[in-house]
């Protein structure tokens, strides 16, 4: 099922029940299946990596099968050599990538 989530968006959970979550989406509420989601405490400050969805229509294909979102304004961006960390062309911040799920841990 789809349920036209952004990959590597952050949204905020209002409840997590038995294996659902209750997430706010656009100022409306969304119950989706909680093993969907990664749920942290706080937001992360670095960037997602995210693979490339079967069915994607907005993404260039040049950006390969991954691609990674801000922590700061959810921008998409084309991720290259394995470098530590990367500026957002939209928002100007800089933060550190999260290639591996101990970022979110730390």
């Amino acid at each position: 099922m789809n349920y036209h989530l952004r990959r590597g968006a952050w949204y905020p959970v209002v409840r997590v029940t038995q294996g659902e979550a209750l997430i706010d989406v656009n100022q409306r509420s969304l119950t989706v299946p909680a093993e969907l989601l990664h749920i942290v405490p706080i937001r992360p400050q670095v960037w997602s990596v995210v693979p490339r969805p079967l069915d994607a229509v907005d993404l260039p294909l040049s950006w390969g099968d991954r691609y990674a979102v801000c922590p700061n304004c959810s921008a998409r961006a084309p991720l290259g050599e394995r470098v530590p960390s990367m500026s957002c062309t939209r928002c100007g911040g800089e933060f550190e990538i999260a290639w591996s799920l101990d970022h979110y841990l730390a």
